[in-house]
């Protein structure tokens, strides 16, 4: 019974990031390219690397992985996705998997990256010890996860469809994992060691208010209060949100700030 529930949560997850995979993966994914790209930076990503991206949507970041000559895997819960990521990276290996059991051997990888994927997972320390688990001794395992909230611009954003949503159980959300030290703690439960820790800024630039909207609006929480609400009042909640961002040009920046944990095997 435990294992259906399991396989249900994960179809139910992906058909909400599935549902508008092409603007998730090239309005809102593609916007984080800086911030894939200093976080291998700071690893030193070399051709030699064998590297996971664990919950990777449409491959962007396996994508630049690839373009250094590393040899990319990724998963995630979403099949449209994977679809846009085998098509963006052809030399990558790409499969639907759980994050809380992970489809590889132990010790596989010498690199493991969880953006924005760790703290989603239906027990977090138990995703987290699978990527520990995959990697190899003296390896790193990179947890990545919103900066703190007070002061970010994009804070508002995320939380702009708050009152359309259902209360969400437990303690998790998108801030969950931001205070520093909750997050060298989460690493250290899973039997890592907190090497560095940095914060990454990475803006939100949209052109206009409707790609803005198709972007923010791809997300699964977006997804999911469109099926609850209507789109109508989605997007009327995310124009709001936008609008103390609007440039006079008609286009939209908001200050985002990642946190990156670098942890030792």
């Amino acid at each position: 019974m435990a294992a259906a529930k399991k396989n249900k949560k994960a179809e139910i997850s992906s058909g909400l990031w599935g549902a508008r995979a092409e603007d998730w993966a090239n309005i809102q994914e593609k916007g984080y390219d800086r911030l894939y790209r200093r976080v291998f930076e700071k690893v030193g990503l070399n051709k030699e690397t064998i590297y996971l991206d664990a919950g990777c949507g449409s491959g962007v970041a396996a994508g630049i992985a690839s373009e250094k000559g590393v040899s990319a895997t990724g998963i995630d819960a979403a099949a449209n996705l994977l679809g846009i990521a085998r098509r963006r990276v052809p030399a990558g290996s790409f499969k639907i998997c759980d994050l809380e059991n992970l489809c590889f051997k132990d010790a596989c990888f010498d690199l493991v990256t969880g953006f924005n994927s760790f703290q989603y997972a239906k027990n977090p320390g138990t995703a987290l010890r699978e990527a520990k688990r995959v990697t190899k001794k003296g390896g790193r395992v990179v947890i990545v996860t919103w900066g703190e909230p007070q002061g970010m611009e994009f804070s508002s954003l995320l939380s702009a469809l708050k009152t359309l949503l259902p209360p969400s159980p437990g303690k998790g959300g998108p801030f969950a994992l931001s205070d520093k030290k909750a997050l060298c703690d989460f690493a250290s439960k899973a039997g890592l060691e907190p090497l560095d820790i940095f914060d990454i800024d990475c803006p939100r630039i949209y052109p206009d208010l409707s790609t803005a909207l198709r972007g923010m609006g791809s997300g699964a929480n977006a997804v999911l209060a469109a099926e609850i609400v209507g789109e109508e009042k989605v997007n009327k909640a995310y124009t709001k949100a936008l609008k103390p961002f609007c440039r006079p040009d008609g286009s939209y920046k908001i200050g985002a700030v990642f946190r990156c944990l670098v942890s030792g095997a």
